[in-house]
């Protein structure tokens, strides 16, 4: 099996494209020979590249005893009689030690007459750091998976727990890795795998309606948590052809789309915690989860009884059968407009919309439609709200798909309407509780609050339907865009960070940003923005200046991530604010207080 072993890890690092030759006297060569802090493997052929290959294989086999003897309780499994078990799992966990995560692997070169002697040797030092990181990274994910779960924020706690879970898998002794909750000390893993159960046990799904059309059915599910609307939620489905794309579920609503060849009574739903698609924030965890197997729970699945759903032959009627508003909109012109929108969304007939759209609304509208293939989910409940001299009507629950990676958004579409009832903005509108925790901040105008919505809102659309000429727009000419732990100044009249000695970001320039971002819109078939937590704080010198935090979560068709997201925008114009400050921090910056920029990181 340590033959098998050795092989499978030359694969693994002849895909590196880089090994450090290093200069070596004898005597540094040879303090480094009798050194216990390396692991060496030595080739020997008369052809260069020969002689490396086999001083790689070598040090695959060093390396593959050294990691082997260390993972207990994996071969604790085969003195049990589960051979085969064992090694799968030992090949899977050191095919995750690849060149992006198993770093400076050197190389030292001898001629002798007619042969070359090749050593690639690597330091103890880079096995344990690797792991060390894996065991931080595991960490963070289960605390941000318990903080989640707490906001019934269940896709993202399952994601994260998993996430934790997989990276202490891949590390010797994972499993003896112990958090303190309470003053007592117990094992992660168990913790970690328990917690997952739990949030799966208490999920409920329901189909709440189910539409039958030429083409097929379109399911709108319920989706709860503890009882309680579950504010995300990822899952697929599984058909007679295997499973389908990952659907993503928001404030308790998800839909699915059946087609006509499947007969199913029942359905089956899969709760999606892996998340694949997601693990490019970090390469320890995509080499893990692209290399290791998957571990089953059973609770992660959910069968849904389709007979007693409520059934409906295709589009009959308005589905605006509830309607919560502060403003008067019985038989107004505002409710006539939704109504058509609706009705239109729900056949899919676009053609005579324009009429209630002013020019840009309708640009942005047609965009919505590409964006993905949009469909309406059939149960809406919309509110009316004023806004400044307009309406705005919230929400109406759409599904976005995207065949290239199967890949499906639920998002709350939300129009802002001006005094003729006309739509001049469509934005995806941001979690219910975001809403709830803006409008309560009862010491700010009512103006201030909805301001402030409807900036975040448009800014997150503005990504998705790559609106670069808005984006362009809001951004100050000489606005500070860094990126990275800490801020570094432009030097331009412009707000600058307050301690310049913490200050230590990568910064752009509006032009480089804007170029940037047109290569990213232009190469991507989709951009989806979550903002999992807003924190707003507005300036005690100038109140017309707000600092908005936000953790982010990034989603596309070639990247994702999560980070933190600090905007400084000036208000003193509602309708066209400016942002003078962009930051963007992938994680908690230690060296600054509670780890995340905020306004008073900036002299105004």
């Amino acid at each position: 099996m340590m033959r098998k072993f050795s092989y499978l890890l030359l694969m693994v690092f002849l895909s590196m494209s880089v090994a450090y030759a290093q200069e070596l006297t004898s005597e540094q060569w040879k303090a480094i020979l009798n050194s216990d802090q390396y692991l060496i493997g030595m080739g020997v052929n008369s052809e260069l590249e020969e002689a490396r290959q086999t001083a790689l294989s070598d040090l695959s086999g060093k390396i593959s005893t050294k990691v082997q003897s260390q993972f207990e309780y994996v071969l604790e499994n085969k003195s049990k009689g589960q051979d085969v078990d064992s090694e799968t799992k030992m090949k899977n966990i050191i095919r995750s030690y690849t060149s992006t995560t198993l770093k400076n692997i050197s190389e030292h070169v001898e001629k002798e007459k007619d042969k070359y002697v090749v050593y690639r040797y690597i330091k103890n030092s880079e096995l344990r750091a690797m792991f060390k990181r894996r065991i931080n990274l595991a960490k963070k994910w289960a605390k941000e998976g318990i903080d989640r779960e707490k906001e019934g924020k269940v896709g993202d706690a399952l994601q994260d727990f998993y996430w934790s879970l997989a990276l202490l898998r891949s590390c010797p002794d994972g499993d003896l890795e112990t958090i303190t909750q309470d003053y007592v000390e117990i094992n992660m893993i168990q913790d970690v795998f328990k917690r997952v159960k739990d949030i799966l046990s208490n999920i409920t799904l329901k189909a709440d309606e189910v539409e039958k059309d030429e083409e097929g059915q379109h399911i709108t599910l319920s989706i709860k948590y503890k009882g309680k609307p579950a504010v995300n939620f990822n899952y697929r489905y599984a058909g007679s052809k295997g499973t389908s794309n990952m659907f993503s579920a928001k404030d308790g609503i998800g839909e699915l789309y059946i087609s006509q060849a499947t007969k199913l009574s029942k359905l089956k739903i899969i709760a999606e915690y892996e998340c694949r698609e997601e693990a490019n924030i970090h390469p320890d965890l995509r080499s893990v989860l692209e290399t290791t197997e998957p571990v089953p729970f059973t609770a992660a699945e959910f069968f849904i009884d389709l007979k007693g759903s409520n059934v409906t032959e295709g589009f009959k009627q308005s589905n605006i059968l509830n309607i919560e508003s502060s403003v008067s909109t019985s038989e107004s012109p505002h409710l006539a407009t939704i109504k058509a929108i609706e009705r239109g969304l729900a056949q899919r007939n676009y053609a005579d919309l324009n009429i209630y759209f002013t020019s840009e609304g309708w640009e942005m509208f047609r965009k919505l439609i590409a964006y993905g293939d949009a469909k309406l989910l059939r149960s809406t409940e919309v509110q009316f709200l004023p806004d400044g001299q307009g309406v705005v009507c919230r929400s109406f629950p759409m599904s976005f798909t995207f065949r290239g990676n199967r890949r499906t958004f639920t998002e709350d579409v939300v129009f802002y309407m001006d005094n003729q009832a006309k739509v001049k903005e469509v934005a995806f509108g941001l979690e219910q509780a975001a809403v709830s925790d803006i409008l309560g901040r009862e010491q700010w105008s009512m103006e201030a609050r909805q301001t402030m919505i409807h900036f975040l809102e448009t800014y997150k659309t503005a990504y998705a339907l790559k609106r670069l000429d808005y984006i362009e727009s809001i951004f100050s000419q000489d606005a500070l865009i860094i990126t990275g732990s800490v801020v570094k100044g432009t030097g331009q009249k412009e707000m600058q960070p307050a301690k310049m000695a913490q200050v230590k970001y990568t910064r752009q320039t509006k032009e480089q940003y804007i170029k940037s971002l047109k290569k990213c819109f232009g190469s991507n078939e989709y951009i989806n923005i979550r903002f999992a937590e807003n924190t707003v704080r507005r300036s005690a010198s100038k109140p017309d200046i707000y600092g908005i935090q936000i953790k982010q979560d990034y989603f596309s068709s070639s990247y994702g991530d999560t980070g933190y997201l600090f905007l400084l925008i000036d208000f003193q114009k509602p309708e066209t604010p400016i942002i003078h400050v962009r930051t963007w921090q992938p994680d908690l910056d230690p060296n600054i207080k509670d780890g995340r920029i905020d306004i008073t990181s900036f002299t105004l």
